[in-house]
């Protein structure tokens, strides 16, 4: 099962879903209780400017629950091979 999880408001998500036609659901989690728990919530440099933001981040989790594999930093380009290399 593939999830994505974001700070964005719920319809804000279903249009992104909608515009990109996403085979998967987008959660939202506005007070970032999900990202904190990963860990992914960290200074970040934007523009210049120091602020506080999410990592995008992908995390593998098996059937028993636990991380089986963390991707730190994600970049769009290349990464669902990448992951998809982890899965078969």
């Amino acid at each position: 099962m593939v999830l994505g999880i974001s700070k964005d408001g719920v319809a804000d998500l279903r249009r992104f879903r909608e515009k990109l036609d996403l085979p998967f659901p987008l959660l939202s989690d506005p007070d970032l209780k999900v990202a904190k728990a990963f860990g992914v919530v960290k200074d970040k440099n934007v523009y210049g400017k120091p602020t506080r933001g999410v990592e995008r981040s992908t995390f593998v989790i098996g059937a028993d629950g636990r991380v089986k594999r963390a991707f730190p930093k994600v970049k769009p380009e290349g990464h669902v091979a990448e992951v998809l290399a982890v899965l078969t």
